[in-house]
């Protein structure tokens, strides 16, 4: 059986079909199925829905929207259309900085002085670049951050940050990948990260799979196995990384972060690709994406209510956690230390 770590959540772009494949993320772990995208639409309601997740497996899966509209969109109404696909895909998810970095990138070409038959053939060709890019880039952050694992360490992650949350292998699952494949053997304590239970749902689903030791626990259990020792290191993803080295992640990171630091100041790891990082907001700008509340009133998968009606309830989908809270931030182009502003700074182009 291929490995995970080997499957693609993102195909390229099919010219001849129109379309792309996503693994629907919804379906999993039940069923590992695909779903066909043949318009910039149905990827902005992937995007909405969750069916693709991940800051990295976003900003790709908005590229390709993009080459999917460039595809279908006439000569005469070329750069409008592109336009207004643009400014759908930006409203699906307003916190994961890749997004943002995808769109502008694909963007620019449709700016160039150049007819559209070039621009068309220029942003399908960078729309698969994106694509290839993440791979490499995912596997380089693998490479720099495996030297931070020890043979035998418990390592604790917070959401999905693998193949699922990118077009394959992973940032912060790619790292313990990266760490197994050179033979050590870490075994990965994985919260189930509520409500959308990512941690339970694909974390658990892609390590299983490659044969990666892997337990899950509620999000709450997290601090009591601290207290009992019994977590090594900790690592995670990113969504948006400003230039002070406050991080954004799924909702509860900061909680596991505080918790590492009054338990003996767990090492606390996050790896992120320099897309991620976003050098001109600061961190008090940045907008906390609110989500449905129905993810809250029910499980997913379940049709039954669990909270009274009548009852309001909370859900951002991200939190922030402070640079002080931080060991490390591990990217492609290397590991970052405090201090962050200083090192971010010479790290990015």
């Amino acid at each position: 059986m291929e490995k995970f770590s080997k499957l693609s959540a993102i195909s390229p772009l099919n010219e001849k079909s129109k379309s792309v494949l996503l693994i629907d993320q919804n379906k999993l772990p039940r069923k590992l199925t695909y779903m066909k995208c043949r318009n910039w639409e149905q990827v902005a309601v992937a995007i909405e829905h969750l069916s693709v997740r991940g800051a990295p497996a976003i900003g790709v899966a908005a590229a390709m929207g993009l080459a999917l509209a460039a595809l279908q969109a006439g000569d005469k109404h070329f750069d409008s259309t592109m336009q207004i696909a643009a400014a759908r895909l930006r409203k699906t998810r307003p916190t994961a900085i890749n997004l943002f970095w995808a769109i502008d990138r694909i963007m620019s070409i449709v700016e160039m002085d150049l007819s559209i038959t070039e621009k068309r053939k220029k942003i399908i060709e960078e729309a698969n670049y994106m694509r290839n890019e993440d791979i490499r880039v995912n596997k380089s952050i693998g490479e720099n951050g495996k030297i931070l694992f020890e043979d035998g360490d418990v390592v604790l992650t917070h959401c999905n940050t693998g193949g699922l949350a990118t077009v394959k292998y992973g940032t912060a699952l790619g790292v313990i990948r990266a760490a197994w494949n050179e033979g050590k053997h870490v075994e990965v304590i994985a919260d189930e990260t509520r409500p959308k239970l990512q941690g339970s749902r694909l974390t658990a689903f892609e390590l299983q799979y490659d044969g990666i030791p892997v337990t899950v626990i509620c999000d709450n259990m997290a601090g009591h196995f601290m207290a009992q020792g019994k977590i090594d290191k900790i690592i995670v993803g990113a969504d948006r990384i400003v230039r002070t080295g406050h991080v954004f992640n799924k909702i509860g990171t900061y909680s596991v972060a505080v918790l590492a630091k009054y338990h003996g100041n767990i090492p606390f790891y996050v790896a992120a690709p320099t897309s991620t990082f976003d050098l001109e907001q600061s961190y008090d700008e940045v907008i906390i994406e609110d989500r449905d509340p129905r993810e809250v009133y029910f499980m997913p998968g379940v049709t039954k209510r669990i909270v009274p009606k009548g009852v309001p309830v909370l859900n951002p989908a991200f939190d922030m956690t402070p640079p002080e809270l931080i060991t490390a931030i591990i990217t492609e182009r290397g590991i970052i230390y405090p201090p962050y502003e200083e090192n971010i700074k010479k790290i990015m182009p």
